[in-house]
């Protein structure tokens, strides 16, 4: 299962933005390939299509859309998994937590794209659905009271990815075959998930926040890790890369990578960043990294 949160959407830029009790569930799903959502514009479409899909069939195929809804706590969550019909057999799940601004119309998109017909993507909601921020200050209030409650990010992320793989036999996921991907916020969150000890056979962090309150909870970690970092990102300092490499060497994870992208900034996958020198978007750079995460994936899935 692949995990996958995005920067993207009308706020063109994502900086970091700064009570558990037990969950009680209540299930509900809604297949209708609804297309409610604005489509995003024709060029930032081709630009991520020749970002992420290397497979044709794509261009002659219909992505299938399955809505679903879930309960914590009394707050209600929607999620969204999509898949190409190109391909009739299971393939690995990709859960995708969208970045600060949760799930959008954009990220739905993006989830397409990264599905092609290699993966089921599904689209995480870690807000719930009354929070949708549309602007900056927004989706920095609402990522930030997450990232000041790591249990609680924790354990939305840890459900969110129980509620798509109860998704097999609905649509088609190899439950087997699973990973968690994030950008931003989002890679942030699946590096949680990842110190949560979560069992997924990979966790892909791009350009996310790689600080925890707790480096302790890395020894928990039993999943590969590839985090890819934009070298000059002033949101994700020297300092803050310099201390998740401690983490990892003094937890002794038996498998992780961290690549570093030279001239990157933040956000450097998203066409649509714009803030010069702080985040925007860096092609080469994305090529590179949307190239390494199906590699990775590949050969993660093969073991």
């Amino acid at each position: 299962m692949v995990l996958f949160a995005a920067c993207q959407g009308p706020v063109h830029t994502c900086p970091q933005g700064h009570q558990q009790a037990g969950p009680s569930l209540r299930t509900h799903t809604d297949y209708r390939a609804r297309h409610h959502h604005p489509e995003l514009a024709l060029p930032r479409i081709a630009l991520l299509a020749a970002l992420v899909l290397s497979m044709p069939t794509l261009l002659f195929a219909e992505m299938k859309v399955h809505e679903f809804s879930y309960e914590i706590d009394g707050t209600t969550f929607a999620g969204t998994a999509t898949w190409s019909d190109a391909v009739t057999e299971t393939r690995p799940l990709v859960l995708m937590v969208p970045n600060w601004l949760g799930p959008t119309a954009a990220s739905l998109e993006k989830a397409k794209l990264i599905a092609g017909d290699r993966y089921v993507v599904v689209m995480a909601d870690v807000y719930g659905v009354d929070v949708r921020p549309t602007t900056m200050e927004q989706a920095g209030a609402a990522a930030g009271a997450l990232r000041a409650d790591r249990p609680l990010l924790r354990q939305r992320a840890r459900l969110a990815l129980d509620q798509a793989l109860a998704l097999a036999g609905t649509v088609p996921i190899d439950p087997s075959k699973r990973a968690a991907i994030g950008f931003c916020f989002g890679g942030g969150t699946v590096l949680e998930m990842a110190r949560d000890g979560v069992a997924v056979q990979a966790v892909i962090s791009f350009h996310g926040n790689l600080d925890t309150p707790d480096s302790s909870l890395a020894k928990q970690i039993v999943t590969s890790v590839l985090v890819c970092h934009g070298a000059a990102d002033p949101f994700v300092p020297a300092e803050q890369v310099s201390a998740f490499v401690t983490e990892m060497q003094q937890a002794e994870v038996a498998d992780w990578t961290l690549v570093q992208y030279g001239g990157a900034v933040h956000s450097f996958t998203d066409p649509n960043a714009a803030m010069t020198g702080k985040a925007e978007y860096h092609e080469r750079s994305a090529k590179r990294a949307f190239a390494l995460m199906h590699s990775f994936l590949t050969e993660r899935f093969a073991e």
